[in-house]
């Protein structure tokens, strides 16, 4: 196995953690992020779509309250490619071993796209880590359940946004390496619909006002199917939400995690 580049992406402090074929690259930034479990600040996980590493939360990353540690899924991003990509699954096992491995206190997960896939299956199977969560711009939408469809609907959202987050999306998809056609039939297999019922931390859903990827409806069911979540739109966003300007999204989870 090639050793993965344990460079940082926003200055904070990289360390690999491995299980099996399966490498995670974690990168922790913020107040207290060498201290332990950081006396009590607030934790928070990013775990990053589709396509993408760590790297595309370089903005959001400082922006967050607490101590701050953003993932490369193994065969995304700075993370060598498995054996076989991972299930939704086991990329939730995979970051719930890392957790206990580290000694971190509960987190509160964040997960963009395809990352609050991971997000859902890591807050129902393994509660006692996960502390709230967000879900911001989740897929996949049950009713567009089609790898065909949903590449169109992201094809509309990259002609809406920013030049440079498409740049920037473009090469974190070459990194993604030989397997990203099978990557992309696991995220759209995946049928994050049956956990929402048995998420049991306080949770938020996030949603871009033009994001055609996650419709308001879609957006809307995730909020309902989840016992007390609240919801928010992020004005002049796309699919990108977090990505382009982080700020607002940023006011939100903090003004969030201030109430649970």
């Amino acid at each position: 196995m090639t050793a993965p580049d344990l460079t940082p992406a926003f200055d904070g402090a990289v360390t690999a953690f491995t299980a099996g074929s399966a490498v995670l690259i974690a990168e922790t930034a913020g107040a207290g992020a060498g201290d332990g479990d950081g006396d009590g600040a607030d934790r928070i996980l990013l775990v990053h779509g589709l396509g993408m590493g760590r790297s595309v939360f370089g903005d959001l990353v400082h922006r967050l309250p607490g101590v701050v540690t953003a993932v490369d899924l193994p065969g995304f991003g700075a993370a060598p490619e498995p054996e076989v990509p991972l299930t939704m699954p086991q990329h939730a096992d995979l970051i719930a071993s890392y957790l206990v491995a580290s000694g971190a206190a509960a987190v509160t997960v964040i997960g963009h796209s395809m990352g609050t896939q991971v997000a859902a299956e890591l807050a129902v199977r393994h509660p006692d880590l996960v502390r709230a969560v967000v879900l911001a711009a989740p897929t996949v939408d049950a009713g567009a359940r089609r790898v065909v469809r949903q590449a169109l609907r992201f094809l509309r959202d990259t002609a809406s946004i920013d030049p440079r987050v498409v740049v920037r999306g473009i090469r974190e998809y070459l990194r993604a390496g030989p397997q990203l056609v099978r990557k992309i039939r696991a995220t759209v297999a995946h049928r994050p619909e049956e956990l929402y019922p048995r998420i049991s931390a306080p949770a938020l859903i996030l949603r871009g006002e033009r994001d055609p990827v996650c419709p308001r409806a879609w957006c809307a069911a995730v909020a309902a199917a989840i016992p007390g979540a609240e919801s928010a739109e992020l004005p002049g966003c796309g699919h990108e939400t977090m990505i382009r300007n982080a700020g607002p999204a940023a006011a939100l989870v903090s003004g969030f995690l201030a109430r649970v």
